[in-house]
C-alpha cells in the first residue's frame, strides 16, 4: 500500500509534535539548572549540581534507592521468571485461578495496604531497613511480571520446548537454556520498568521508614525541596541529579527496551 506525501510529511509533523511536547520539560528542568540563582552572575552555572549534590545529601539517597532497587529488581525478575513460567508452560489444577490471585496486585493500589503493611512489618521489627522498602515493592512488580512474562512464554514455539525435551533436557534446563535467552528483549523491558518503578516509589519509602534512617532519592529531593524552595535553579539541578540514573539506565539498555516493547505490541 502506497502511502502519499501528504499523509508522510503529516506523520512526521506529529511526530515531530509529540517529540517537542516530550522534550520541553526535560529542555526546561535542565536550562533552569544550569541557570545563575538569585543574585549571581549571568551565565552558564554547572556548580549548581555540586552545592545541590552537598546541600541535599544525595549521595547517601541515591545509594539507599540503588540498593533497594537492586534488591526489588533482582528478586522480582528471578520470581517473575518462575512464575511466568509456570502459568505460560504448564496446565495444573487451579492455574487459572491462582494467576487471576496474582494479577490483584496490579488491581489494588499500594494506598489501600501501605498502613497494614506498616504494622505488619513493625511488628516484624523490619521498619526503617532496607526490606521494609522493598517486600511490598517486589510483591507489585511480581504481580505485572508474572503477568508480562507468561505472555511471553505462552508466544515461544512449542517445538523449541520439544527439541529441548527430545535432548534430555528438564524443566529447569529448559527454561535457563531455552527460553530465558530467547527472551532477553521482554527481561531486558520488564527490568528497565521495575527499576524506574522502584526509584520513583515515594509513599512506601516514606511511611516504612519513619526516622528517616534509609531515606531514598524522592525522599532526599523532598526535604531538599523543602529547605531551598526559593532556590529554583538548585532544586532543579536536584532532580536532575535524582533523575540521572534512571535516564543512563534507559540508555544503555534502549535497544532491548524498545525491542521489547514491540515484540509485547505484537503478541498482543
Amino acid at each position: 500500500m502506497r502511502v502519499s506525501k501528504a499523509e508522510t510529511t503529516m506523520n512526521y509533523v506529529v511526530l515531530v509534535l509529540f517529540a517537542l511536547f516530550a522534550l520541553l520539560p526535560i529542555l526546561t528542568i535542565l536550562t533552569t539548572a544550569v541557570s545563575p540563582k538569585i543574585g549571581a552572575e549571568p551565565g552558564i552555572h554547572l556548580g549548581n549540581f555540586v552545592e545541590a549534590w552537598e546541600i541535599g545529601g544525595f549521595g547517601e539517597s541515591l545509594l539507599n534507592s540503588l540498593i533497594v532497587a537492586v534488591i526489588v529488581v533482582s528478586c522480582a525478575l528471578v520470581l517473575s521468571v518462575l512464575a511466568g513460567y509456570a502459568f505460560g508452560t504448564m496446565t495444573f489444577r487451579g492455574s487459572t485461578v491462582l494467576f487471576y490471585l496474582f494479577l490483584l496486585g496490579l488491581m489494588i493500589p499500594a494506598e489501600a495496604t501501605v498502613i497494614p503493611l506498616f504494622f505488619d512489618l513493625r511488628s516484624l521489627g523490619l521498619t526503617d531497613t532496607y526490606l521494609a522498602i522493598a517486600l511490598p515493592q517486589i510483591a507489585q512488580s511480581v504481580a505485572f511480571g508474572t503477568f508480562w512474562l507468561r505472555a511471553q512464554f505462552r508466544s515461544m514455539p512449542e517445538s523449541l520446548l520439544e527439541a529441548a525435551a527430545l535432548d534430555g533436557a528438564g524443566p529447569v534446563k529448559a527454561l535457563t537454556r531455552v527460553l530465558v535467552p530467547a527472551s532477553i528483549p521482554a527481561l531486558t523491558t520488564l527490568t528497565v520498568l521495575v527499576f524506574m518503578w522502584t526509584w520513583n516509589e515515594f509513599l512506601i519509602a516514606l511511611v516504612m521508614t519513619p526516622s528517616g534512617q534509609r531515606r531514598t532519592a524522592p525522599l532526599g529531593l523532598s526535604n531538599f525541596q523543602g529547605q531551598y524552595t526559593s532556590e529554583i535553579a538548585l532544586l532543579s539541578a536536584g532532580a536532575v541529579i535524582v533523575a540521572l540514573p534512571m535516564v543512563i539506565l534507559f540508555l544503555f539498555l534502549q535497544r532491548h527496551f524498545i525491542r521489547g516493547m514491540l515484540e509485547g505490541a505484537n503478541k498482543s
